[in-house]
């Protein structure tokens, strides 16, 4: 028995999902109690005309139900707030709207902080310095001839990029150049960032909320990606768009992501359901039914790391996934997979045999700070366009923002 639970006490005749209030009598009721017994003796003794002239005595205040989660409070959803979140862009995802608590009408959401921007845009262009060094030095005082293809090439096959789509991008630049009768670098330049954009746009996608309640999301990833680091980041990120949230430490086999995941918890003041040993798809069917009685907004399971060549081992994944639909039958609404930047072309293998096994909904890329080349979205882009929902590029909360394209390009090529 997982120890939140030990805190509520649920009557016998309670159904299954509700949600589940603590006993407790307090000196005032034992009073109440008694004034009320004795009333009803000198009722019985009197004659009916004094009884019927007796004041009633007054009821008990009925007692406050006791908290069943200990959650940030939760705006009203309404349905022009559901069409709002599904109709948002990548960019206005990253703010959130804020709820008029009065009139329960959406207030379109603030302009986002420009110095806050301008740090993330630092931050990433750090984070993707040494491909950007590479590609951008190749333009400077550069003749539009063939030695600049090649160098294009070989730059973009060193930024992990894949053969498939720096072939893409080199014979659709050769077309543009032509077409357009670009004659200067800089307009090249211009032309290979507009390319990689277009190339990097069917990985933008907004995460909807709001569409099931608990919005029920299954994060993967193999060991060392940072895959309890981000669902920690992710629930702060949710907090901030008045969603309550409610963790399940899936990975029983590894007790440190049990222990960090539960400081993640702690630290964001959300629910985490663990369990110090045991099957991982019995603890987060328990989870999807907490969450469900408690109401909560969003659930996200963390599942043990799987190399995708250990068969046996993401069977037990899929195993998760089939359980998690009997704990609610259009469950899990999100599955994502956390790639490490670092690991070049095996993020991409990762990426191919975690959709063919789980059939993958979106990613997380961590690790863009520093050592990272970057290009591995593009070859994404190419061979297994899985919308990126988040990037990071450090430690901190807010170094996980979501992707945009138009940003990624602009760190790469600015």
């Amino acid at each position: 028995m997982f120890s939140f639970f030990k805190k509520f006490k649920k009557p016998a005749d309670a159904p299954l999902d509700a949600p589940q209030e603590e006993s407790v009598e307090t000196a005032e009721d034992e009073a109440l109690s008694d004034a009320e017994l004795e009333r009803q003796a000198l009722a019985a003794l009197a004659p009916p005309e004094e009884a019927k002239a007796q004041a009633p005595v007054q009821a008990a205040p009925a007692k406050a139900p006791a908290p069943v989660a200990a959650t940030p409070p939760v705006a009203p959803k309404t349905e022009e707030a559901k069409e709002y979140w599904q109709g948002r862009t990548q960019s206005q995802w990253a703010r959130g709207p804020e709820t008029d608590l009065a009139s329960e009408e959406i207030v379109p959401p603030p302009e986002p902080d420009p110095v806050a921007k301008k740090s993330w845009m630092s931050r990433l262009r750090h984070g993707l310095s040494k491909t950007s060094s590479n590609l951008t030095g190749i333009f400077v005082s550069a003749k539009i001839d063939e030695d600049l293809y090649e160098e294009l090439e070989t730059a973009l096959l060193m930024s992990d990029a894949g053969v498939d789509a720096t072939e893409f991008l080199l014979e659709s630049l050769r077309e543009k150049v032509r077409a357009e009768r670009l004659t200067d670098a800089s307009q090249v330049k211009a032309a290979l960032r507009e390319l990689l954009v277009d190339l990097l746009r069917p990985l933008e996608k907004s995460l909807m909320l709001g569409r099931a309640q608990p919005l029920v999301m299954m994060i993967a990833g193999v060991n060392g990606v940072g895959k309890t680091t981000s669902i920690g980041k992710l629930a702060k990120h949710l907090q901030h768009f008045n969603q309550s949230v409610l963790l399940a430490a899936g990975d029983t086999f590894r007790a440190a992501a049990r222990e960090q995941l539960t400081v993640w918890g702690e630290r964001n003041n959300v629910m985490v359901i663990a369990q110090e040993s045991g099957d991982a798809a019995a603890v987060i069917y328990d989870a999807v039914g907490a969450a469900r009685a408690r109401k909560i907004d969003v659930m996200m399971a963390d599942t043990a790391g799987r190399l995708p060549t250990q068969l046996h081992l993401m069977e037990e994944l899929r195993k998760v996934r089939r359980v998690i639909a009997k704990a609610m039958p259009d469950a899990p609404h999100e599955v994502l997979l956390v790639i490490d930047a670092n690991t070049g072309q095996n993020a991409l293998a990762q990426v191919k045999a975690f959709d063919d096994a789980l059939g993958l909904t979106g990613l997380v890329v961590t690790k863009l700070d520093g050592t990272a080349k970057g290009g591995i979205l593009a070859a994404i882009a190419r061979q297994r366009p899985v919308p990126v929902y988040f990037i990071g590029v450090g430690e901190k909360v807010e170094d996980l923002q979501p992707f945009s394209a138009e940003e990624f390009a602009d760190a790469l090529l600015g």
